[in-house]
């Protein structure tokens, strides 16, 4: 396949599936529930930054709680457009190992790949998991064919940290994308273009839904947590974190 057959076919690989991690979007709004908002997030922090209105601090929980939702849900479709494009280029596939997200073989060489968003990913012992599982699946896959080159990669769709990590090697942005293709050397730029179908209508229903629930929510906030049109902090911190009894944890989590 030349590059820019491939191209094309991410291109419409793109177009097809960017409608999921919209409505992805869209559903982590729909589906959230102040109260349930208010346990996730760390109240000390809003008051430490004064915040004195409840639309400016039910924003602030929503866009805190957005922010990581959307890492990990774009995180998602990124991995599933690069293991796309190693099918399309080496007949690769989705792993079932642990930490490994795709493997694909070039003649005696085979691949383990764990594929994440940035290079920043993890903490030391998840690092640690990860070429663990590395080693382990080494070993595995060398037992039935010991010719075998087993190459353990950790690949990352953006950023610059490239290198030997000791028991695997660390491919970012431009390297990792232009390994899984075959060569395509500004296939991560490529990329950019068509992530942005229909991005202003999908934008714009975001929006909307945004809009609707800061209002609902402020209307809630304000009738729970608010007397004389102040926050009572102390109000909202007991309901995040005061000790449960029996009965009450029973209640929450069964």
């Amino acid at each position: 396949m030349n590059d820019a057959s491939l191209i094309e076919k991410v291109r419409q690989y793109v177009q097809t599936h960017i409608g999921t991690f919209h409505e992805s979007r869209l559903n982590s709004l729909r589906n959230l529930e102040l109260k349930q908002l208010l346990k996730r997030k760390n109240p000390y922090l809003f008051r430490a930054k004064n915040i004195l209105v409840a639309s400016d601090l039910i924003r602030s929980l929503l866009d805190a709680h957005l922010s990581s939702q959307e890492e990990t849900m774009f995180g998602e479709f990124l991995e599933g457009l690069a293991i796309y494009i190693c099918q399309e280029t080496f007949k690769g596939r989705k792993s079932i190992r642990p930490s490994i997200d795709l493997e694909f073989q070039k003649g005696q060489e085979y691949y383990l790949v764990s594929i994440k968003s940035g290079p920043n990913w993890g903490n030391a012992d998840q690092i640690r998991k990860m070429r663990e599982n590395f080693q382990d699946a080494i070993i595995d896959i060398k037992k039935s064919n010991p010719k075998l080159q087993v190459f353990a990669i950790n690949g990352c769709c953006y950023g610059q940290d490239n290198g030997d990590k000791g028991g695997y090697e660390k491919l970012c942005g431009q390297a990792f994308w232009s390994f899984i293709s075959g060569g395509v050397d500004e296939l991560y730029t490529q990329i950019v273009e068509p992530l942005g179908f229909e991005a202003k209508e999908r934008n714009e229903a975001f929006q909307r839904a945004y809009a609707a629930i800061v209002n609902a929510f402020t209307q809630e906030f304000i009738a729970a947590f608010c007397e004389n049109g102040d926050i009572n902090w102390e109000n909202l911190i007991r309901f995040n974190s005061a000790r449960l009894s029996v009965k009450e944890r029973k209640q929450r989590y069964s």
